[in-house]
């Protein structure tokens, strides 16, 4: 068993628009994965990141945002607060880009590498066929790290890509 420990990062994506079934996933599987001690690594994205991040928070957890702009410029503006509970939680905000980077779209494909290159593995929690959640299991493939996925509604839009992955 995992003892108390941060030394574990885990990087947990997905939707941007999750379903009820997504946002109930985040929450069970990252409470759990948080109070197991494991570090939740995402992209502080809408959606299943920034759940994930406030999950992590509510269950006194360590988590680290990749961004996909520079630190001086938090994508989305939304989400500012949430990065600065964070960085007040013993929590990081990284980024490879300059401070003034803006978020240009071309950066979020990019910055997956990093989530996936920066945990032991990924889990996939809800995605659609054209996802950046795809793009970060597939770089964790060929980064050898484990893609764990949680199976999808097979009607469901949202778990088209999921259940591909499956």
């Amino acid at each position: 068993t995992l003892q108390k420990t941060e030394k574990y990062p885990l990087a947990v994506v997905g939707t941007r628009k999750l379903s009820a079934y997504g946002r109930q996933a985040t929450e069970y599987f990252v409470k759990n994965l948080a109070q197991a001690g494991l570090t939740i690594v995402s992209g502080l994205a809408l959606g299943a990141d920034g759940l994930a991040h406030r999950t992590s928070l509510e269950n006194n957890a360590r988590t680290i945002a990749v961004l996909g702009s520079g630190l001086n410029n938090i994508f989305p503006t939304v989400h500012k607060e949430l990065a600065n509970e964070i960085i007040k939680s013993g929590g990081a905000i990284i980024s490879e880009y300059p401070p003034a980077t803006p978020a240009y779209k071309s950066n979020f494909p990019a910055r997956n590498r990093i989530i996936s290159g920066f945990s032991l593995g990924v889990l996939v929690i809800e995605a659609p066929k054209k996802s950046g959640a795809l793009i970060t299991a597939k770089l964790a493939f060929k980064q050898k790290r484990k893609v764990f996925v949680i199976p999808g509604r097979i009607y469901d839009k949202n778990s088209t890509g999921t259940n591909q992955l499956i």
